[in-house]
């Protein structure tokens, strides 16, 4: 990777120069780069160059070594309920409609307000945080709760507009759920590290009325849709009962395939879906331990991958997973994905980290902004370290990161430039006050 700066360029001031064993830039993809450095200055990088050009460009605020340790672009979550961490561990071992209608939609009837969403989003965010994730893709309630938490610890968030057609203590109708996230929306419109997706649950809890009410808004606002689809094939058989169609032939008919469409799990696809997910441009939202841990099915990546279909990593919510844990994810996508297609090179490691970070990026209409060590970007940032005891030797770097290393080995995380996770403790809340919520809301849910 060439340096962006000129060999005599004057020295500059900068706020941060990290310099670990490793950087993986992701752009340019397939890349893995040994004595280099990234600058960072004002909250975005400002550049990556080798050590000794770093030496003579910059005088750094602060300089942090890293021997032993890889630097990557923060891990993105492209689907997860965050609030529903509080729910980690209580409807275990049932099938998806089970799962919804015997434990969590009673449970969300009686729980789901904006305090549990606020303290549910503030565990999630800090757990996430602690894994390298420097973005999350939410869809739950109150997204502006959820915003107050991830904004208490320095997230970077995109937040979904909610929409079913059956009334929650959040909103009474479709046009109620709308209403109220585009309220959100425009109230948080300022902050930088929010953004919004619409969030229509699924085909089988939304009308074609508001799904053409939500294709409308998408183009109008130009803001990603992010809905689960075809997890299930009782979701595709009770589709062809009562539209005469499949899910996303239905969706599709009203209009809202297209690039601004992630499609959540994507589990039950044939030939011509995935040619037609191409064809669209569309991206998919892969969710590999909770499609295992509710019985969904594996979804055939390797085939996706091959017709250039651009997606990412997420981890469901922890109520269906039960850990918000991307490192889990890579290593679950890189193996199923070689399992199911019987390819051993299919999905290699240097995909799977652009799925956990570009991909998803991409997906939300970030690229810009985020999922790469490109000079311009924000510096969303996570170091991992690869140099202890218990995972040596390492003979590659990104292949370490994918089927080795897990979240425990992440040193640091920095959203924006700021440094939000040191050495596994977050800097932003206290660890016991993690503890109180978690003990809190266990006692009102069993008792």
């Amino acid at each position: 990777m060439n340096s962006p700066l000129a060999p005599h360029s004057i020295t500059e001031d900068i706020d941060l120069l990290i310099r670990p064993e490793w950087i993986i830039p992701i752009e340019p993809a397939g890349v893995t780069l040994t004595g280099h450095a990234l600058a960072v200055n004002r909250g975005n990088i400002h550049a990556l160059l080798p050590n000794d050009e770093a030496l003579q460009h910059f005088r750094p605020k602060k300089t942090l070594d890293l021997p032993g340790q890889v630097l990557m672009p923060g891990l993105v979550n492209l689907h997860t309920h965050a609030a529903m961490s509080l729910l980690r561990g209580y409807a275990d071992d049932l099938p998806l409609m089970r799962w919804l209608s015997e434990r969590i939609w009673p449970a969300e009837s009686k729980y789901a307000g904006p305090e549990f969403v606020r303290a549910g989003t503030l565990l999630a965010c800090a757990e996430m945080l602690r894994g390298g994730v420097t973005t999350f893709n939410d869809m739950y309630f109150f997204p502006d709760a959820a915003a107050t938490a991830a904004r208490q610890v320095g997230m970077r968030a995109a937040l979904g507009i909610v929409v079913v057609e059956f009334p929650t203590a959040y909103a009474a109708d479709a046009g109620d759920y709308l209403a109220k996230g585009l309220a959100a929306r425009d109230a948080l419109g300022a902050d930088p590290l929010v953004s919004f997706c619409l969030a229509p649950h699924a085909p089988y809890t939304v009308a074609d009325k508001t799904f053409n009410q939500i294709a409308t808004l998408s183009a109008q606002l130009e803001i990603p849709i992010h809905v689960h689809l075809h997890e299930t094939r009782h979701e595709i058989e009770e589709s062809l009962k009562q539209h005469g169609v499949r899910p996303l032939e239905r969706l599709h008919r009203l209009g809202l395939l297209g690039p601004q469409l992630i499609a959540v799990h994507a589990v039950h696809l044939d030939a011509s879906e995935i040619d037609l997910l191409a064809h669209e441009a569309c991206h998919l939202a892969h969710c590999p331990t909770s499609n295992l841990k509710l019985g969904s099915g594996i979804p055939p990546m390797a085939s996706i991958q091959a017709h250039g279909i651009n997606f990412g990593l997420g981890t469901d919510g922890a109520a269906s997973n039960n850990r918000l844990d991307l490192f889990q994810e890579m290593r679950h996508a890189a193996l199923l994905g070689k399992g199911q297609s019987e390819n051993a090179e299919a999905l290699d490691a240097h995909a799977i980290l652009h799925a956990a970070t570009l991909g998803g990026a991409r997906a939300l209409g970030l690229e810009e902004r985020i999922g790469s060590l490109l000079p311009g970007k924000a510096a969303d940032l996570c170091a991992v370290r690869l140099d202890e005891w218990l995972i040596q030797p390492c003979f590659d770097p990104a292949s370490h990161l994918v089927y080795v290393a897990g979240r425990e080995q992440v040193s640091h995380t920095w959203v924006a430039g700021n440094l939000r996770m040191c050495n596994g403790d977050p800097l932003q809340i206290n660890v016991s006050e993690l503890l109180d919520i978690a003990g809190l809301w266990h006692n009102r849910l069993t008792s």
